[in-house]
């Protein structure tokens, strides 16, 4: 279970227990300037067409986009990505370092980004995810992600099928 402390519109610390009394803290910011490198590491573990650093650069200050990071025992483990457009807004990356999944940690970043487009007008929340991607599937399910179509071929190194997913977001 997670504990969340005071939050701020920057940041929201978070504790989790579930590593056998092992207590970690999970950290949420923004992205900064310094994060890129570290993000761009992690971007390249973790999909087979990975953005460059250019890219993330690219995207810092651009309007309507939201960038986080998240930092779990004092290091970078890993990012979001949130594109907002009128009352839509899609998922574009949501990304654990390998050697720290399992621990909580995408599902506290993606309760961050749901705040962050809730907070900015977003009413419907989109995203693709692969279909082989069965554990990020079934978080976006419990957080109550509706598949909505599929994209075929959409992915590539494997070439694979992304699933199409939206949340209707109530507050906004």
């Amino acid at each position: 279970m997670f504990r969340i402390g005071p939050m701020s519109r920057a940041s929201v610390k978070v504790s989790e227990d579930r590593l056998g009394g092992e207590e970690s803290s999970l950290f949420l910011r923004p992205m900064a300037s310094a994060d890129v490198s570290e993000v761009a590491r992690i971007e390249t573990t973790a999909f087979s067409t990975p953005w460059s650093e250019r890219t993330f650069r690219s995207l810092l200050h651009r309007p309507g986009v939201e960038l986080w990071v998240a930092e779990w025992g004092g290091q970078l483990a890993a990012y979001a990505i949130l594109w907002k457009v009128l009352k839509d807004g899609e998922l574009a990356n949501l990304a654990v370092r390998k050697d720290l999944r399992g621990r909580g940690i995408g599902s506290g970043l993606l309760s961050r980004i749901l705040e962050v487009a809730e907070d900015s007008g977003v009413r419907s929340l989109y995203l693709e995810v692969r279909e082989s991607n069965g554990v990020a599937r079934e978080m976006y399910a419990r957080r109550g992600f509706q598949e909505i179509g599929v994209r075929k071929g959409y992915y590539e190194g494997p070439r694979e099928d992304a699933r199409v997913l939206r949340k209707s977001l109530m507050g906004a």
